[in-house]
């Protein structure tokens, strides 16, 4: 296809949506848009398709692999769009799912008869039953690029222990501190047994994020669906879950560390402004109540609080006790005491200036000691809301997360 008509196709659609956009269509001239969009898209994905096999021939016959037994087509309709080979057990990273799947939640095409069969039963087998409004499983290497994202976009995220058990299920939480005692020949010393008087329960709860149609609906290519889809729903999925790490109530939610009733008294530490900016006074009420084994954990707090107030802490002596250190790449480590300090944004946690009295301006803790529980699959629904007359999508992740350890955890409070 010419590039004079892809340009053209592309001035219809716009032209098209503008319409929509206007109202006050007629059910027949609604008719006949569906009718001419489709045959706009059909020309599109086969003109896509043609280049696409024009390249593998041009790769082929660059690569001398032009023979009587060797196929072209075959070859490059076995590898998806970054040349990879696809797995013959995952019908969902076919480069044909993924496109239905674009179809799908860009304009409410059906998935074909032959991945909607048996779908909930062949996908995954072992996941977690979500709920039964479910439209289509996120194409694998879609799936794959979120939690890819995921990873590197939220810092605590990536910290904390993900599991992936069955949900509803007590798990136990274990103490085992046995003494040594002095024995003679007659008298051994006592038995001592594990404990195990602690336990906690993962449920199933829904996070989901709702994208908006008017953004999906422009893209027409498979690679510009993947970049425009996967940033939105991983920065607000990520978002979503870091919040809930701290802040979450466990009401049809995570439990946040915030809200954990197993923290003991001792380690909730209330410092006074002037108490923030001392460090003489850190040392005594904060750093005085971290136990040996748990030394080694970072603290959390908002940026403005580290910078308004941590950067550039002195000792005594004049020592620098907060400082920050850049690195070649631009990048800035923050230290505190010796300590890691990683910062977040005041939807975490609020910067001392903005908090109230009482509030947690900062937390210390391993990352490690609080696990989330999910299987890390997200599913994408398509609906029309007819209150509103719009067409909606959602992505679901079904998850929890509660604190697993909480002799660690240090509350750093705002005081009056």
């Amino acid at each position: 296809m010419k590039k004079a008509r892809l340009l053209e196709i592309e001035a219809r659609k716009a032209e098209i949506n503008q319409l929509i956009e206007r109202g006050e269509l007629s059910p027949e001239e609604v008719e006949n848009f569906i009718t001419e969009v489709d045959g706009l898209n059909a020309e599109l994905i086969q003109a896509r398709e043609s280049q696409e096999k024009l390249v593998a021939l041009r790769n082929a016959i660059s690569e001398g692999r032009i023979g009587e037994n060797d196929n072209i087509i075959s070859r490059f309709s076995s590898k998806d769009n970054n040349g990879s080979e696809e797995s013959d057990t995952d019908p969902y990273n076919s480069t044909e799912y993924r496109t239905a799947f674009m179809e799908y939640v860009c304009r409410g095409t059906p998935l074909p008869d032959n991945f909607t069969k048996n779908m909930s039963t062949e996908y995954r087998a072992g996941a977690v039953t979500s709920t039964g409004d479910v439209g289509a499983v996120i194409p694998t290497t879609i799936l794959n690029e979120i939690i890819m994202k995921a990873e590197s976009y939220g810092h605590i995220f990536s910290g904390v222990r993900r599991m992936n058990i069955q949900g509803g299920v007590s798990v136990p939480i274990m103490t085992l501190k046995p003494t040594a005692s002095w024995i003679n020949e007659l008298t051994p010393s006592n038995t001592q047994r594990l404990n195990a008087n602690e336990s906690i329960i993962f449920n199933y709860y829904g996070l989901e994020c709702r994208i908006a149609q008017t953004l999906l609906a422009s893209v027409v290519t498979l690679q510009e669906f993947q970049r425009q889809f996967v940033p939105l729903a991983a920065e607000a999925m990520v978002k979503a879950i870091e919040i809930g790490i701290f802040n979450g109530t466990g009401m049809n939610s995570m439990l946040g560390v915030l809200n954990e009733s197993r923290i003991v008294p001792a380690n909730r530490i209330t410092l006074s402004p002037e108490e923030f900016g001392s460090w003489t006074e850190w040392k005594k009420k904060v750093f005085g109540k971290m136990k040996k084994s748990y030394r080694n954990g970072i603290f959390i707090m908002a940026q403005g609080t580290f910078d308004g107030y941590i950067d550039g802490m002195v000792d005594a002596n004049g020592q620098p006790i907060g400082r920050v250190n850049y690195g070649i790449d631009g990048g800035e480590s923050y230290r505190f005491g010796g300590r890691r300090v990683e910062t977040v944004e005041d939807e975490v946690l609020p910067s001392y200036e903005e908090a109230g009295d009482g509030a947690v301006v900062a937390v210390f803790m391993r990352l490690n000691d609080y696990a989330i529980n999910t299987n890390l699959e997200m599913r994408v629904v398509k609906w029309e809301d007819h209150d509103t007359n719009t067409v909606k999508n959602k992505c679901i992740m079904i998850l929890d997360g509660k604190v697993i350890d909480p002799h660690g955890i240090l509350l750093i409070m705002k005081g009056a």
